[in-house]
């Protein structure tokens, strides 16, 4: 029998954070409508939303999703972005 080695590659990944700075939230349910959203995306680990602070912590996977995509997933559900660090 004649076993020939493959070579399998993969794209390296990495898991990162993002935070977006929105426009003020108006009510709570703003809060679950932004972690439902993106808890959908494929590539997000994780979502926090923080009411108070208007702010959207993201865990993500670099391979499958971007700041960029992340902060326009948000802009698109009316909460337009304001800064991505």
């Amino acid at each position: 029998m004649n076993y020939e080695r493959q070579q399998i590659t993969r794209k390296e990944t990495t898991v990162k954070t993002v935070s977006l700075t929105t426009e003020p939230f108006t009510c709570p349910s703003c809060v679950k409508k932004i972690e439902k959203a993106l808890t959908f995306k494929d590539g997000v680990q994780a979502v926090r939303v923080l009411f108070n602070s208007s702010r959207v912590q993201i865990t993500y996977d670099d391979a499958k999703a971007s700041p960029e995509e992340l902060a326009e997933t948000v802009t698109k559900l009316g909460y337009p972005v304001l800064r991505v660090a």
